[in-house]
């Protein structure tokens, strides 16, 4: 339990989770996942909800970078204190020459997910996975289970340990 989350084992609750994630779930067994009110998805009202300090709470954005005619897109996980670097620091990494967040469509769409419960686990493994090093280094951080109505509780080490996945120091500002 986590505030006034209360949490299960995400491999017990399946229903819990976006299908991708579900079948990513080998990666993280650590895992927990808590059912909440939908309309309680965003970041600010979670955490008021559910009595959850903002720190531990670690947003997951899709970024798109263009360059010509190439186009790279990179999820950002960065704690709900910060913002993600899209201009600086993610714009280098796609090595892009412009960075903007992807449509909500794009990003539902591709990664099979909920607008407001994107998750670093289960989403395409051509996307760069960068994860600020504030997240990997919190000992347990609240994120997206792919859904609106459920949140997973996981060791911020765990998400960098995701396949794919990069630590990137200053990602969060």
């Amino acid at each position: 339990m986590l505030g006034r989350l209360e949490t299960v084992p995400a491999a017990r609750r399946p229903d819990l989770l976006a299908a991708p994630v579900a079948a990513a779930l080998s990666h993280l067994p650590t895992a927990e996942v808590a059912e909440i009110d939908p309309a309680l998805a965003d970041t600010a009202a979670l955490c008021a909800a559910y009595d959850l300090p903002l720190g531990t709470a670690a947003n997951c954005v899709v970024v798109t970078g263009r360059r010509g005619d190439v186009v790279r897109h990179a999820a950002c996980v960065v704690l709900a204190t910060t913002r993600a670097d899209v201009n600086g620091l993610v714009r280098r990494r796609l090595d892009a020459r412009k960075a903007s967040f992807a449509s909500t469509d794009f990003a539902v769409e591709v990664s099979g997910m909920d607008y407001g419960g994107i998750t670093p686990i289960g989403l395409p493994v051509d996307w760069l996975l960068l994860i600020d090093a504030a997240v990997a280094s919190t000992p347990i951080v609240v994120v997206g289970s792919g859904l609106r109505r459920s949140k997973l509780v996981v060791p911020g080490a765990a998400l960098a340990d995701l396949p794919h996945a990069e630590v990137v120091d200053g990602l969060g500002r």
